[in-house]
């Protein structure tokens, strides 16, 4: 495969710590944009630096790339959603595209593709049916915030370039988000699901998002808007059950009542206790393969990654 320079956004998010070393070792060079200084000590990595809020982006980290990969974007799940919060959620997404986009159009540029992270959230929550791609967005915060980053996205089409926006699942990984919160508590033997613990997890696990990431950039004829989720979705409740199997240990707490939930989290609940459930044939039939199609080897792999670690 001939090297490609690709650009990352959101180098430092859970999926970008893990993306950036992939694309190396696939013989690609990267840049990766910081809100920090830059940093050194990665091979094949070239940080710049860039501020959304400001409009500022070193216009170097453009030079010489084919690819932009943006996953750059506020964590949803950091804190609650007051108005700001939720503006600030939005912008991060929407504007930090427009910022790239808005440099490619003032220069002569090799850019041919941009892969884009979405959200499961953009889909009605709690409906039993596979929601495919088709489907038009929630009315609510996350569907509206999906629907607006994916249009933000499809803009660089304007400028010849072939646009992918994943809309990925629950990402579980040992080094953050959802994951390790619940496992913790699972391995303490106070594992408990939030609400009915019926509501549908559309989860994946890290390698095979990154897998759908590098899938994505690689194959030209994938472009437009794809579900990414494992094959075996499950209720939150059967979730907990595989790392209580692996490990072990019972599950014998009564579920977390949603409303202590939300008066704990306010809309920020809304992440635990509604899920959905999402059809990835059309991404299969493009020809992707999942290494984890289902929950009992994921949670086993991601077992196997942190005791290797730790040892």
């Amino acid at each position: 495969m001939m090297e490609k320079r690709v650009l990352v956004t959101g180098a430092s998010g859970l999926v970008g710590r893990t993306l950036i070393p992939a694309l190396v070792a696939r013989g690609h060079s990267v840049h990766a944009l910081s809100r920090s200084e830059t940093r050194h000590g990665q091979p094949g990595v070239t940080f710049f630096v860039w501020d959304v809020d400001t409009g500022h982006i070193d216009p170097r980290c453009l030079d010489g790339v084919g690819a932009i990969v943006h996953l750059a974007g506020e964590n949803i799940a950091a804190r609650p959603w007051s108005d700001r919060r939720k503006r600030a959620l939005v912008e991060s997404r929407t504007k930090s595209i427009a910022l790239l986009y808005e440099v490619l159009e003032k220069r002569n540029h090799g850019v041919q593709t941009v892969v884009s992270a979405s959200a499961s959230g953009y889909y009605e929550p709690n409906v039993d049916a596979w929601m495919s791609e088709d489907r038009p967005p929630a009315d609510n915060f996350l569907g509206q915030t999906g629907y607006a980053w994916e249009r933000a996205v499809a803009q660089g089409q304007r400028l010849g370039v072939r646009t992918v926006s994943m809309r990925s699942g629950v990402v579980l990984a040992n080094e953050g988000g959802l994951y390790p919160k619940f496992a913790g508590m699972v391995k303490r033997g106070l594992g408990s699901a939030p609400g009915s613990g019926d509501q549908w997890l559309p989860w994946i696990h890290v390698d095979d998002a990154v897998a759908g990431y590098l899938f994505a950039l690689e194959h030209h004829g994938v472009s437009g808007v794809y579900n990414m989720a494992a094959p075996g979705q499950v209720p939150f409740r059967q979730f907990l059950q595989a790392i209580a199997h692996h490990y072990g240990k019972p599950l014998w707490l009564p579920n977390i009542p949603r409303v202590l939930l939300k008066a704990m989290l306010g809309q920020l609940s809304e992440l635990l206790v509604d899920g959905t459930r999402m059809s990835v044939e059309k991404l299969r039939n493009a020809g992707f393969r999942f290494k984890y199609p289902e929950i009992g080897g994921a949670v086993a792999a991601l077992a196997s990654q942190e005791a290797s670690r730790r040892a």
